[in-house]
């Protein structure tokens, strides 16, 4: 890994970083990537994946040159994500750069992908491009900036996020099961944006069944956009056809996962009503855990919010699942010891034995706090 060194490639990466951005919701599961084009000091072309089957980023600020005029033939190329090498939706960015006659590549991160592998930045480097790999905090946004992709690549399955709101005495529901609402309209609205930029949203059974919920995206914001699949984890196939959710396949996908013992004719008749129906095989709760993650994988979900409950959260703790933790602290107080805590799993036996996040950061929601915890980083 080579530094780039200067505060002008660092100020370059990260205005790339934040044309990367743009594509959020719209790319997956291609990875987002931003691209600047600069000669003798001067920005000449910008780009970024804007939608999935676009133009990749490096095209797109090299057209963006083309426009305004300039010539990139000498210019460095700053880029998000290593360019490409092979042959996709687009043809390989390698080649569009070779062509163009660039100087130098200065790339955030690497792609970790078996199709592209450090391709790209040999096959420059033997056309005489100077080549190097950043280092440093734009490094270090650029792998968080993608963590989904960078997950699906390296382990076949999505990203798992676990969204809940919960009070200050760390509950996510009354005993009687009311939770609506702990959190403050602000948080609520922040959620649905998540929905839009995510591949999929799951919850158990037990939520659907208790709150017949939608799952979709319905902000003024985000309505407007594709919705993101709906996965339902109902192990006997349980999730009524009339429910909200099925009635809705016209306006979202959605998809049951199931375990082997579910009776055929509930799984037959989802299926009849337009759902998917995954059988996730495996006898205990975690290799069923695995086997939908890798079946969601296989249909290319790279980002998996979890909203359902404590039961299914504390499932997908139990096995190791979650990656990422967003959490509304609400200002309120249950204080009732049959309420719903935040994972209802087997968990740790002792403190010492409990999860450690990697890093957490935390911000004001309405009058909500707002907890966001990394887990692990791929």
């Amino acid at each position: 890994m080579v530094a780039t060194g200067t505060e002008t490639d660092s100020s370059h990466l990260r205005a790339a970083l934040d044309l990367a951005e743009r594509g959020r919701g719209k790319v997956s599961p291609n990875p987002l990537v931003g691209a600047v084009i600069v000669h003798d000091g001067k920005v000449i072309g910008e780009g970024h994946h804007a939608e999935l089957g676009g133009l990749h980023a490096e095209r797109a600020a090299l057209e963006d040159a083309g426009s305004r005029g300039e010539d990139p033939m000498g210019a460095t190329v700053y880029v998000t994500l290593e360019p490409c090498a092979h042959e996709g939706r687009q043809p390989p960015c390698t080649e569009a750069l070779l062509d163009a006659g660039v100087a130098r590549v200065v790339y955030a991160s690497e792609d970790p992908t078996e199709k592209a592998s450090g391709r790209g930045p040999g096959m420059l480097r033997d056309g005489g491009v100077e080549v190097e790999l950043a280092s440093g905090p734009e490094a270090t946004e650029a792998r968080l900036q993608n963590q989904p992709f960078r997950k699906l690549a390296r382990s076949g399955r999505p990203l798992l996020t676990y969204k809940a709101a919960m009070t200050l005495d760390g509950r996510v529901a009354a005993p009687g099961g009311d939770s609506r609402w702990i959190s403050s309209v602000e948080s609520r609205e922040l959620v649905h944006r998540w929905r839009s930029e995510c591949d999929a949203i799951a919850v158990g059974i037990g939520t659907a069944l208790a709150d017949d919920p939608l799952l979709t995206a319905r902000s003024e914001e985000t309505a407007a956009g594709p919705q993101p699949t709906r996965v339902v984890f109902d192990t006997m196939a349980r999730l009524p056809l009339d429910s909200a959710l099925v009635d809705s396949i016209d306006q979202a996908p959605l998809t049951v996962v199931c375990g082997p013992e579910a009776p055929t004719s509930a799984r037959d008749a989802l299926d009849a009503a337009g759902a998917e129906v995954i059988v996730a095989a495996g006898r205990e709760r975690a290799a069923r855990i695995g086997a939908a993650l890798d079946e969601l994988g296989r249909r290319e979900i790279s980002d998996l919010l979890v909203e359902g409950g404590p039961t299914l959260a504390g499932a997908f703790f139990d096995a190791d699942e979650i990656d990422r933790m967003r959490l509304f602290i609400a200002p309120v107080l249950v204080g009732a010891g049959e309420a719903r805590a935040l994972l209802e799993g087997e968990g740790a036996r002792r403190i010492a034995d409990g999860q450690r996040p990697l890093a957490i950061e935390h911000r004001t929601i309405g009058e909500d706090l707002l907890i966001d915890a990394r887990l692990r980083e791929w």
